[in-house]
């Protein structure tokens, strides 16, 4: 049987489901996209990929735990659960005793994690932490609308980075964030169905999809631009640019701009790793699988050494936007 799909302001969407895929599939170039089963939660896969990118370190000596995740633990039923908070609970799971483990939020849309990761920066370098775990986790799955065809590109995933104060010369260069929220701020939200017959209090994901492409060609390439600049690093000395994984058509799109506004003609052919296909967009864990897929080796044609200078970008709801230059170590 055919879903019946609506646009976002409500109108009937008169094809059938498969022409509707054909097109979303087109514009995104998502064929898959991973859900969680049912009886986890948000932070059971938090606490995995704690728990995946500690391995053998003591867990004590942790100075912080930072989570960054935007709808809580929630359920099959869609209730956003944040009492206690995420990251309590991953410490909670992680069994850590150590009460000088600072365990905390971070709701920043998709580029909460990335954000928490410049937040650990800053502690670091102002010489109030040693170690801190930033996680990136979201289950969107419990917030889509059966009714949006933009519900199609979301998917749940978590990851996590270590980040350790060193003697040598430092991996983050630099990182610019801004918010704007005059005009843009609920151009992501949770509202009612697309679907104006559906009745209830339950909300879902709705996004202005058109206006939010128009925001992020705007600003994201800017504020990579803005990174590189602080860095003094030329963007023909970056390897790999590590965009938010949201739908290809966009993050091609703000590559290419970047590349104008820096008076460079081409994009180099395996500049942009891309998992978006096959993981869809999970939201504040996209970057940081993207980045453990690329040091592993196993995204097809992608390496990166020592050396190499990486960019991290990420728009989403706020709107929020930011980049991050890295030298890998």
């Amino acid at each position: 049987m055919d879903h019946v799909f609506f646009d976002s302001s409500g109108k009937r969407l008169d094809l059938p489901t498969a022409k509707v895929i054909e097109k979303f599939h087109d514009i995104t170039n998502i064929s898959e996209r991973r859900y969680i089963s049912e009886g986890l939660r948000n932070s059971d896969i938090a606490f995995l990929a704690a728990r995946q990118a500690l391995k053998d370190l003591d867990e004590e000596s942790l100075d912080y735990i930072i989570v960054a995740h935007n709808l809580g633990d929630a359920g099959e039923e869609g209730f956003c659960d944040t009492v206690p908070t995420i990251a309590a609970r991953v410490k909670h799971r992680l069994g850590i005793r150590n009460p000088y483990t600072v365990a905390f939020d971070l709701c920043f849309g998709c580029p909460g994690w990335l954000q928490g990761v410049i937040l650990a920066d800053c502690i670091i370098k102002s010489g109030n932490a040693q170690r801190i775990l930033v996680i990136g986790a979201e289950t969107p799955s419990r917030f889509l609308d059966p009714h949006d065809r933009d519900s199609m590109i979301y998917a749940d995933g978590a990851g996590a980075a270590l980040l350790e104060a060193t003697e040598g010369e430092p991996g983050i260069l630099s990182h610019a964030t801004r918010s704007d929220t005059l005009k843009e701020v609920r151009l992501l939200r949770l509202d009612k169905s697309c679907n104006p017959s559906l009745k209830g209090q339950r909300r879902f994901i709705r996004m202005d999809g058109h206006e939010i492409y128009k925001y992020a060609l705007r600003t994201v390439p800017e504020m990579v631009k803005r990174s590189l600049e602080k860095a003094r690093v030329s963007l023909r000395e970056v390897s790999k640019i590590l965009i938010h994984q949201a739908n290809e058509k966009m993050d091609r799109a703000m590559v290419k701009r970047l590349f104008k506004i820096c008076g460079l003609p081409d994009v180099p052919e395996h500049i942009m790793p891309m998992t978006v296909s096959w993981l869809g967009n999970s939201w504040v864990a996209t970057l940081p699988t993207l980045f453990h897929l690329l040091r592993r080796g196993v995204l097809e044609n992608q390496s990166i050494r020592s050396g190499d200078i990486a960019v991290f970008a990420s728009v989403g709801a706020g709107m929020n936007v930011n980049a991050m230059v890295y030298r890998v170590p």
